[in-house]
């Protein structure tokens, strides 16, 4: 194994995970993948407003929404509901996320906390898995979320896809900065602020009773 192979192995290494070392989630990917790039047929009109909507399984009008819209809808898509997770991540974890020193808020939101990019990436840092950042192009994998600062600290998120740009031969984002979904080579367009993988939730530890040696 040559020295560089062997440096992207680690950088690959994710940082922190709540999954199995040995779980597959190849055929999840796909999916994933697959209900991003179906994101870029619809039209939808960027609209930053807070809206009231259900809980759960709740979203905005279709023909609306932002970047994170986008994100929630990819995973509603393969059966993961991130309004659920968030919030019910957030209600057990307030004081993990930035809404009290950010926003002023003191209490959960289900219209909004799901929306917002610095939720999402704490959400995704603790519940799946926070990737390397770096200017190394072949780390960023299909189904990996991206955060960046646009400048100015303004948010922004999108996903990686396995649709390859020619002029750069790197791995395309889907996202909405403004002129609906979108697939382009956008992935160092701005300065990187996060990376991670998240699967859907983590399945619980195994209990005692089920690890224990049967005794003789």
């Amino acid at each position: 194994m040559s020295t560089a192979t062997l440096i992207l192995i680690l950088v690959a290494i994710p940082m922190f995970s709540k999954y199995p070392p040995q779980a597959d989630h190849t055929a999840f990917t796909q999916r994933l993948v697959a209900a991003a790039i179906e994101r870029t047929t619809h039209h939808v009109r960027y609209e930053p407003a807070y809206v009231r909507i259900p809980y759960p399984n709740g979203d905005v009008p279709a023909d609306t929404g932002v970047c994170t819209d986008e994100i929630i809808r990819i995973y509603r898509a393969v059966g993961i509901d991130l309004q659920k997770e968030v919030h019910e991540d957030m209600q057990a974890n307030f004081s993990a996320y930035p809404n009290q020193t950010r926003w002023g808020l003191f209490h959960t939101d289900t219209n909004i906390d799901h929306r917002r990019v610095p939720n999402l990436m704490v959400f995704f840092r603790r519940r799946g898995e926070k990737l390397p950042l770096t200017t190394n192009a072949a780390v960023y994998m299909p189904g990996d979320l991206v955060t960046w600062d646009l400048g100015g600290n303004v948010p922004h998120i999108g996903m990686v896809v396995d649709r390859m740009a020619e002029a750069s031969g790197r791995y395309m984002i889907v996202h909405n900065i403004g002129a609906g979904p979108k697939i382009e080579d956008a992935l160092f367009n701005w300065k990187i602020t996060g990376h991670y993988r998240y699967f859907g939730p983590a399945p619980p530890p195994l209990s005692a009773s089920k690890t224990k040696t049967p005794s003789s």
